[in-house]
């Protein structure tokens, strides 16, 4: 049995019956310890944001590696709504069904604009795009907590070093990361009913664009519209 995540509540005090993804819970040792050589804040045990923090890090580990909203134990599946800069809120369901890198991805613009098709993506093709782009993880910390439940608002930072290739993109080896404003509305036993994130994709895809493209003759100069504009907030 693998010692208890500390950044993660529910990871391995749980029952037998649960239908992991994988087969089994997942271990979380190398972006953590990503996460404790670049993490710009260190919050005290108890604190709200450490407690905001967990949170959000718990829900994650549930959305990628459990496969039944019953044994989610961070929301409330009947009330849960996920919205993206502006968009149209995804239910338990859907965010499920879809992932987070494809919910928190999805755009409007025009199909030759979009850097990243997440209609065209799986759950497992998005996940395995990413986890081969950041081998290391993709670390994700609180940086101020504004308000408490029940709705709680916060800034937050993801990182990761593009180590591995994207979509056909070379690994530059440099940090690629974003910042963006969310809320959590909570319920009285503080399981998530809504989440809203704000942020813009562009520094994620740009950085991810950014390398070398195989068998690309022209080079940077066929860098997607949104990548080399600044893909802005879309609904």
């Amino acid at each position: 049995m693998p010692s208890k995540d500390k950044y993660r509540s529910f990871l391995h005090d749980e029952p037998e019956n649960i239908q992991w993804r994988h087969g089994g819970p997942p271990t979380y040792d190398a972006v953590n310890k990503l996460y404790e050589e670049g993490r710009t804040k260190e919050w005290l045990e108890g604190s709200l944001e450490e407690t905001v923090q967990n949170a959000i890090k718990s829900w994650e580990m549930e959305l990628s590696h459990k496969t039944r909203l019953q044994d989610f134990k961070t929301i409330n599946p009947e009330k849960f709504k996920l919205f993206v800069n502006g968009r149209e809120g995804l239910s338990a369901e859907e965010t499920l069904s879809s992932g987070s890198y494809n919910a928190l991805l999805g755009s409007s613009l025009p199909e030759e604009f979009k850097p990243y098709k997440a209609n065209e993506e799986t759950f497992e093709s998005s996940h395995e795009a990413f986890k081969s782009a950041f081998p290391r993880g993709f670390a994700w910390e609180v940086i101020k907590v504004y308000t408490g439940p029940p709705e709680i608002a916060f800034k937050f930072r993801h990182w990761g070093f593009f180590e591995g290739p994207f979509k056909g993109h070379a690994p530059t080896g440099k940090m690629v990361q974003f910042f963006g404003l969310g809320t959590l509305k909570v319920d009285d036993s503080l399981k998530v009913e809504e989440v809203e994130i704000y942020y813009d994709p562009a520094e994620l895809l740009g950085g991810l664009l950014s390398g070398e493209k195989a068998n690309d003759p022209i080079g940077d100069s066929t860098k997607t519209l949104a990548a080399s504009q600044g893909y802005p907030f879309s609904k």
